[in-house]
């Protein structure tokens, strides 16, 4: 991990879901779930950095005004 801090998560992944994303792997197209996860979690952030730094704006305006 680039020597990187990590955290371990746990979650629970419809069946279905990780049948496709195994059918990745042994494709080739990833290493493992790992790289998956990690990969989604970065485009997903990617995608909605702009809507994901407005919320937390709000909230602290939201915040600052009702404490």
């Amino acid at each position: 991990m680039n020597g990187a801090q990590t955290t371990t998560v746990q979650t629970e992944i419809p069946t279905a879901l990780l049948s496709q994303v195994q059918d990745l792997i042994n494709a080739g197209w990833f290493r493992n779930l790992d790289e998956v996860v990690l990969d989604a979690l970065r485009r997903f952030l990617a995608s909605h950095r702009a809507e994901l730094v407005e919320q937390f704006i709000r909230q602290d305006v939201e915040w600052g005004l009702t404490g």
